[in-house]
């Protein structure tokens, strides 16, 4: 079920949506420090995200898919934020810097062809950040939260969804270890839980975080081993030929 974009403004303007945005953003902005006169895109709902880019890069946009709705934003100047099919991206080819698909991917009915539109609009050398709820995780578990909805991932499932639409992750993170309740008490020791799961890579965290990169051919692995099975086409027999002996 697509997720609401009424709900997804009240999760982040809650003080549980605060500290998960504070905690991912802290990881994005390690892997992007420096945007300056970059294109950057968000795709999903990924506005908690982006505003903390708009004053260096050149252009920030805020893609939402139709099913779930739009917003303005930013919440002063002009627009930025459009209503898409998030198959059918208003862009042309190569065009976009850095890509941030958060709540998109695992409420999508097609999330192959929703990467493969990523890829399509990505700069040669650019770069994707993808959030996406991770199955082990207690916040897939709990539907109070975004986190909660649609298809949760492991890594091993993003890592071959990544490689079948031609994306090279580099970097792995993972994140929200801290359960998804809004009690005053566990929200006061999420930070520290937050460095201290990152720091020792402990299991339970909420959410999986990969980076990756433009993948600008098409491995061909999997098409040589492809063409080792295929049989050998049988070849027709010549017809004989004609002999015109004693025709006159």
């Amino acid at each position: 079920m697509p997720l609401d974009v009424v709900d997804l403004q009240t999760f982040y303007a809650s003080p549980l949506g605060m500290a998960a945005g504070r905690f991912l953003s802290k990881i994005v902005r390690t892997r992007w420090d420096n945007c300056t006169g970059m294109a950057i895109l968000g795709i999903g709902y990924a506005t908690p995200y982006l505003s903390m880019f708009r004053d260096e890069a050149e252009r920030t946009l805020a893609f939402m898919p139709a099913e779930q709705g739009v917003v303005n934003w930013p919440t002063t100047g002009a627009n930025a934020s459009a209503l898409v099919e998030a198959t059918a991206l208003p862009l042309h080819d190569s065009c976009i810097d850095r890509i941030l698909i958060v709540h998109a991917l695992e409420v999508s009915e097609q999330p192959r062809e929703l990467l493969a539109e990523a890829w399509r609009i990505l700069t040669p050398g650019g770069r994707m950040i993808l959030v996406a709820p991770r199955r082990a995780g207690l916040w897939s578990r709990v539907d109070t939260t975004p986190f909660g909805h649609g298809q949760p991932y492991s890594r091993g499932q993003l890592r071959d969804l990544m490689r079948e639409t031609l994306f090279s992750p580099i970097h792995w993170a993972e994140a929200l270890y801290c359960a998804p309740f809004a009690r005053r008490a566990l929200l006061r020791f999420a930070p520290a839980l937050e460095r201290f799961g990152a720091r020792f890579s402990l299991p339970g965290a909420g959410v999986l975080i990969v980076e990756a990169t433009k993948q600008l051919y098409r491995p061909v692995g999997l098409r040589r081993a492809r063409l080792r099975t295929l049989p050998l086409p049988e070849l027709a027999p010549l017809p004989a030929p004609v002999s015109t002996c004693g025709q006159t």
